[in-house]
């Protein structure tokens, strides 16, 4: 259901309550999510995104309810990512010749999805587009997260169409940040942070500086998923500059996989010793089959220190944990201590293995990380605690 903003803006988009996982499986949505598309009217009208592919005629018809499609003079297109984009195809055909404005990436971009040669009007940072009484600013934000990126800006109503960042995936018929609940919003915003922006921390600290020196008013933020902030919503591009300043909380977090408990109990042995050592560190303890991956690096981008632990089977560590740690390398977390530890049987190699990954993912090892044969013993025990302990006391 369209709902106006301001007098001159209007969401149009949709809220996907249903959805559970986004980017094909890589990130749950336990809260659902939206695709926020605006349509901001003054002398000239401009439709600022649209929706996912698998609504197009459902955005398509509602759009149509709210205006004469004939009557949208522009269309601004700030990432061509299919969950912006989707329903360009849908909409083009009803006003095939309506001029697409985006950056020379999105254009590239936009063209390999539909295979379309609409009217692209390329534009880059500081560009403007008069419609009225009010001008849209062009703001390139390359890497955040994809090329072909950008935000703009509207004149007059001091608004920020952010695209994807200050967003997250939330779904909730309160709009608004001040509507929300806050633990909920921010759990969303920083799990968003985690697993989508992290690897482009250093362009999004410098691309708040740039945003920050046009001295630009802001009124409103108004991303492309999840709520608007209109209260205070400054608050969350402060929240990104922390989190892409190497963020940390006091905290441990140790991820494990374990066949027969061995591991498991290594773990809890582990978050003893920390505990032990000092009691205002928060320990965060996940079995890394049996969670939920998105939220589980969450965690590790919160931690000072991450501690993996794996069996050793066939040589090799198990699938769950590789591919967390694969993950972790590919986000490139920075300022973070870790060890290993494992169980074996035979050969023995998982902690190794463990340790070289945790080094491959930019992490400073602090042990050599402990090991036990098949069903760890008393002193395999007592050699985690004082891990747990070691560890603690190396974060002080």
């Amino acid at each position: 259901m369209a709902f106006k903003i301001r007098d001159s803006i209007t969401w149009v988009g949709k809220i996907d309550w249903e959805l559970r996982s986004f980017h094909g499986e890589e990130l749950s949505t336990h809260r659902g999510s939206s695709y926020n598309s605006y349509l901001v009217r003054d002398e000239k009208t401009v439709l600022i995104d649209t929706v996912w592919g698998p609504f197009n005629r459902e955005f398509v018809r509602n759009l149509k309810q709210v205006i004469d499609l004939k009557k949208i003079d522009f269309i601004i297109a700030n990432h061509a990512e299919t969950d912006h984009s989707g329903s360009l195809p849908e909409l083009m055909r009803e006003i095939p010749g309506t001029p697409v404005y985006c950056t020379a990436n999105a254009v590239k971009s936009l063209r390999g999805h539909y295979h379309e040669d609409w009217n692209f009007n390329v534009v880059k940072t500081g560009d403007k587009l008069n419609i009225g009484s009010k001008e849209l600013i062009f703001i390139e934000a390359p890497m955040l997260h994809w090329p072909d990126s950008m935000f703009c800006y509207l004149t007059g109503d001091n608004v920020l169409f952010s695209n994807d960042a200050f967003g997250q995936h939330y779904s909730s018929e309160r709009m608004y940040n001040d509507l929300v609940d806050q633990c909920e919003l921010f759990q969303e915003a920083i799990k968003y942070y985690a697993n989508i922006l992290t690897p482009f921390s250093m362009l999004v600290g410098n691309k708040i500086k740039e945003v920050v020196g046009l001295k630009l008013p802001v009124d409103m933020i108004c991303p492309s998923h999840g709520i608007m902030w209109r209260k205070d919503p400054l608050q969350i591009v402060n929240k990104y500059s922390e989190w892409a300043n190497n963020y940390q909380e006091n905290q441990i977090t140790i991820i494990y996989d374990s066949m027969w408990n061995g591991t498991r109990r290594m773990a809890e042995a582990i978050a003893e010793g920390i505990k032990s050592a000092d009691s205002s560190v928060a320990i965060k303890l996940f079995h890394a089959a049996r969670s939920d991956k998105a939220d589980v690096i969450t965690e590790i981008f919160k931690a000072k220190a991450v501690l993996a632990g794996s069996p050793t089977v066939n040589r090799g560590i198990l699938s769950a944990i590789a591919g967390i740690l694969e993950e972790m390398k590919g986000l490139g977390f920075k300022n973070k201590k870790a060890a290993a530890f494992g169980t074996y049987g035979w050969s023995g190699e998982s902690v190794k293995i463990l340790t070289e990954k945790l080094k491959d993912a930019g992490l400073e090892i602090i042990h050599d990380g402990v090991r036990a044969n098949w069903n760890p013993d008393k002193a395999s025990i007592d050699a985690c605690i004082s891990l747990g302990k070691e560890v603690a006391g190396k974060l002080k």
